[in-house]
């Protein structure tokens, strides 16, 4: 299959975006979130709309280029039956599709980041520097997975691999958690083994000097769990975009274009997830479809399953999901009304 954006003549993208994207985050700490504070409800809905706005801008841009691009490539003009407007619709919606996806699959993060900052005690006016580290360090992780991946996906064998993982943990989501005892996890075991751990809060630092010895604070603790559960996450988003597009530049752009707006999301629903009863049911119909699609959808379209089906499918899912949640509260605030 020849591939719309090779490396070797698409490395310019690739570095102008990361460019791109740590301006921004750069602007992001040391502008407008240069003094802790906590973040309200209000600018958390200012800034996820922000970043949502800056995907679409990017994606209508990123149209346009692969318009014009594709009309002049004699690589692509010399495959038989190649349409470069057809082409350009294709990757613009397959960028939509996976940035959909992404987010969607991001709000399971935010009850795990939840969790975490409940769990160590983190005060709101400190969670927003660590989910900017967490996001950094997300950055770096899935540029890894992401390029291992455009080599695994390769092989049919693996897709079918992924495929049905994927499907497992969609149909695992629907069963209940266990309690959460991060003192008895690995990974909390290991860390008191590198650095001792200073229980107390120190304001923003991460580490925590006394007596000519470092100490781990309870900040850095929080950022190591939440930057362990993004690679546990990425190893379901990553395959699920993947899913959607055989091409890494588009999974790249949209994965990181939906991590951007993480933070954001989290203050936006942190306090309101527990209202989204039925959300973790369209999260899991998303993992099952996409895996069903990696695993025998995409074999019956001729290897690509339509694009436009698999956006309108995932929407309706999560949708679905969330208007449920909506509708059950309504009813349960309007029986509690009645019962005073």
């Amino acid at each position: 299959m020849v591939s719309l954006f090779p490396l070797i003549e698409y490395w310019w993208f690739y570095l102008a975006f990361v460019v791109f994207v740590l301006a921004v985050l750069a602007m992001d700490l040391g502008v407008f979130h240069k003094k802790a504070h906590e973040v309200s409800v209000r600018e958390a809905g200012v800034w996820t709309a922000v970043w949502i706005g800056l995907a679409i801008v990017f994606n209508f841009a990123f149209y346009q280029y692969c318009l014009w691009k594709f009309s002049v490539d004699e690589r692509l003009l010399a495959i038989p039956g190649f349409d470069p407007a057809l082409a350009a619709r294709q990757s613009a919606l397959e960028f939509l599709t996976g940035f959909v996806v992404e987010k969607a699959l991001a709000i399971d993060n935010i009850f795990v980041f939840a969790i975490i900052f409940s769990y160590f005690t983190i005060p709101k006016i400190y969670q927003h520097r660590i989910l900017f580290f967490g996001i950094l360090g997300a950055l770096v992780f899935r540029a890894g997975f992401i390029a291992i991946g455009s080599y695994l996906m390769a092989y049919s064998a693996v897709v079918v691999v992924f495929g049905v993982f994927l499907i497992f943990t969609g149909l695992k989501m629907l069963w209940p958690s266990k309690e959460v005892n991060l003192d008895e996890n690995i990974l909390m075991k290991l860390l008191k083994k590198i650095f001792p751990i200073h229980t107390q809060l120190e304001g923003e630092k991460f580490f925590w000097r006394k007596e000519g010895k470092w100490f781990a604070t309870p900040l850095l603790l929080a950022l190591v769990f939440i930057e362990f559960s993004d690679i546990v996450f990425a190893v379901d988003s990553v395959p699920a975009i993947f899913a959607l597009t055989d091409e890494p530049l588009i999974v790249f752009t949209s994965n990181i274009f939906a991590i951007l707006g993480l933070r954001s999301l989290y203050f936006l629903l942190a306090g309101v997830m527990d209202k989204f009863t039925y959300i973790k049911y369209g999260l899991s119909g998303v993992l099952v479809f996409v895996g069903l699609k990696m695993t025998y959808l995409n074999s019956l379209f001729d290897g690509h399953f339509p694009i436009l089906w698999s956006l309108g499918i995932i929407g309706g899912l999560i949708g679905g999901s969330i208007l449920a949640s909506v509708f059950k509260e309504a009813k349960a605030k309007a029986r509690r009304h009645d019962l005073k």
